[in-house]
């Protein structure tokens, strides 16, 4: 049986997140995504695996190396389960706008 992590541990860490962030924009191989953190390249590849575990990531071999990409699924339940935040943090703006404008206008 496969071990599964739970996504929220995964991206409660920060390196895990930057891994995140730079797999947006493009596949990567775990050597480069290693060139851009000072940490120790067994390091990111622990934090490569936990992400692989949690569904995060997924790998794909290309002849010798291994590549790297954000599964966007995963990541879109990720963001349903954010969405009622956001929600109340946008309305909680808008409302601070509005009193804003109401102090400015008197």
């Amino acid at each position: 049986m496969k071990a599964r992590r739970d996504v929220y541990q995964a991206i409660a860490d920060p390196t895990r997140r930057a891994i995140l962030a730079l797999l947006i924009s493009q596949n990567m191989t775990a050597g480069d995504i290693a060139s851009k953190f000072d940490s120790a390249r067994p390091t990111i590849s622990k934090h490569i695996k936990i992400l692989q575990e949690s569904e995060l990531i997924e790998s794909n071999r290309m002849g010798r190396e291994i590549h790297y990409k954000i599964r966007v699924e995963k990541m879109k339940e990720v963001d349903k389960w954010l969405a009622p935040f956001r929600k109340m943090w946008e309305d909680r703006f808008e409302g601070l706008d509005n009193l804003l404008d109401k102090l400015k206008n008197e």
